[in-house]
């Protein structure tokens, strides 16, 4: 159970690594990006499908770049990464095996 949780945010983690970079470089294409981050080009070309689909980027001719949508969710990024987190604070169970030993 927690083994496919840390997948998951490893793969979002690289999702949003793939959109930093293109923030930061649009446009930028699959190769440049796998070389600057070791992803293998079709784990970037995964996080590319994802973002598109969630209206993050858009394919253009010389590569990736940002949509409309991008600053709106980069601004609500922070907050919703802070509730998960808050979320899996309470899910910790150290203090209640501690309180019954």
């Amino acid at each position: 159970m927690i083994d496919r949780l840390e997948k998951e945010v490893d793969m979002l983690e690289r999702h949003l690594q793939v959109l930093r970079m293109v923030i930061e470089n649009e446009p930028i294409g699959i190769v440049k990006m796998s070389n600057e981050t070791g992803y293998p080009h079709h784990k970037v070309r995964y996080s590319l499908r994802v973002l598109e689909e969630e209206n993050l980027i858009e394919p253009s001719s010389q590569g990736a770049i940002t949509t409309e949508d991008t600053e709106a969710f980069v601004d609500d990024l922070d907050g919703k990464v802070d509730h998960i987190i808050d979320k899996l604070e309470r899910m910790k169970i150290e203090d209640v095996a501690e309180v019954e030993g």
